[in-house]
């Protein structure tokens, strides 16, 4: 018999299974809406989950003593629309835990989502979170971590919330350690199902490098992203914007000014200057917000300051699409030579950064996969479970692209082994898997 008993929502790739299993703890139930991830669940682990978790009716769920949940994000996620509890499709999954949660009564429980949940509307959202559990009897209380803090080579901050009844006392969130990292410590020796850079991906990078070959030394690259297409770029963003203008005084008002890499908009059909404006001047604003502001304002003085080399090199750049043209240097103080470091291409850019960590994993479409600059390929499907700690699965998802967006979703076993070890440990169970596993349940159940 297992030490304690618990339960795994919106399970995906299985990290807390992995997690509380090596602390002695069994599966027993698990709740999954995509079925390619069901069965891969299955696979590894011996147990099918239920679907979509509003279906499931909370008394019908076996008793437990841990409820573990990684509720969808993206409704609070910086990346998405940021809808919250508004969003009807994923906002409101967290109710359906709260149901499992009244009726099932475990002592205890972990979540985890986006670090942005705990600041999204202005902190209102987790606010509602906290006193739906509070109301439930558990005491709560919630911290990030990122797998670096434990020596796992990536940076992603997530939000980890954890709850038991009655009390807390004697609880401590692990301390992160200082040691560093090194991304080469997943890495495997040409692996064989490496995928190969296309040509695109290649040129943009080559168009880049150049960029860094041309820079003189005693130039500072910006530590802010590098937006190409403000470089001869004129047009008004410090008391007004583009949408603000045009509807003012139509093309007229707009064709005194320059768009992306200093197009001049005179001349231009209305809807044609409007297309030559970089996509993130388009937005349907009076005013830009202040970070706007100041990367515009940076990336046009950077340009000012340095256009006697940028200039020969700026045509290289005008055919990328607009996510292409952008670029952040993650490297200060590195050797210019972007194919030393780890890039990932993002909606924000082409970002490089140093071999000590890898990029955070997302739900990564095969074109956000990690580079491996100095091999000149993408990360494997293997490399990166290694990243959130789920190396040792025998099964991963099939195709490559379904197993890369599995991963950027998954919940780190590791992160998530030291945080339910803290909380097993202050109510004085199961810390460790037990020779005498009746006498820890019966402790805990107690």
């Amino acid at each position: 018999m297992a030490a304690f008993r618990f339960i795994d929502l919106f399970a995906g790739l299985g990290g807390f299974h992995v997690a509380l299993e090596k602390l002695g703890g069994e599966c027993v139930f698990a709740a999954e809406i995509q079925s390619h991830l069901q069965k891969v669940y299955e696979d590894n682990f011996g147990l099918k989950p239920e679907g979509d978790i509003r279906k499931v009716i909370p008394s019908e769920v076996p008793d437990h003593d841990l409820l573990c949940a990684g509720f969808p994000c993206q409704a609070f996620s910086k990346a998405g629309d940021q809808a919250g509890f508004k969003c009807s499709r994923q906002g409101t999954l967290f109710f359906d835990v709260v149901a499992i949660l009244q009726e099932k009564r475990p002592r205890q429980f972990i979540l985890e989502n986006v670090p942005n949940l705990l600041k999204h509307d202005e902190g209102k959202t987790y606010a509602r979170i906290k006193q739906d559990l509070e109301a439930l009897g558990y005491c709560v209380t919630e911290r990030k971590f990122s797998p670096h803090h434990f020596g796992i080579p990536q940076v992603r901050e997530r939000a980890y919330i954890v709850g038991r009844l009655e009390s807390l006392d004697g609880f401590v969130w692990p301390e992160r350690e200082s040691h560093a990292t090194d991304i080469t410590d997943v890495l495997e020796d040409s692996p064989a199902d490496a995928k190969v850079l296309a040509e695109q991906t290649r040129v943009c990078l080559t168009a880049w490098n150049r960029f860094l070959e041309l820079s003189p030394a005693e130039v500072a690259l910006p530590s802010f992203p590098i937006w190409s297409m403000e470089f001869g770029a004129t047009y008004p963003f410090e008391d007004t914007t583009p949408f603000a203008e045009r509807a003012r005084g139509g093309a007229e008002a707009l064709g005194a000014y320059r768009g992306t890499h200093g197009r001049p908009l005179a001349g231009l059909p209305l809807d044609d200057q409007w297309k030559a404006l970089p996509s993130h001047a388009r937005t349907a604003q009076e005013q830009f917000p202040k970070w706007k502001k100041d990367f515009i304002r940076a990336n046009r003085k950077f340009y000012a300051d340095n256009r006697h080399w940028i200039d020969p090199w700026l045509p290289s750049v005008k055919s990328f699409i607009s996510s292409h043209q952008k670029f952040e240097w993650n490297v200060q103080g590195g050797e210019r030579d972007l194919w030393k470091y780890v890039i990932q291409f993002r909606a924000s850019g082409v970002r490089v950064k140093r071999r000590t960590t890898s990029p955070s994993l997302v739900a990564m479409t095969d074109t956000q996969v990690p580079i491996i600059g100095w091999q000149k390929r993408y990360m494997t499907p293997r490399e990166c479970a290694k990243l959130q700690s789920l190396g040792d699965l025998k099964h991963l998802p099939e195709p490559q692209g379904r197993a890369f967006s599995a991963l950027g979703n998954a919940v780190n076993a590791k992160v998530v082994e030291k945080v339910a070890r803290a909380l097993l440990a202050c109510a004085r169970t199961f810390a460790e898997p037990s020779p005498e596993p009746q006498t820890l349940l019966e402790q805990t159940l107690s």
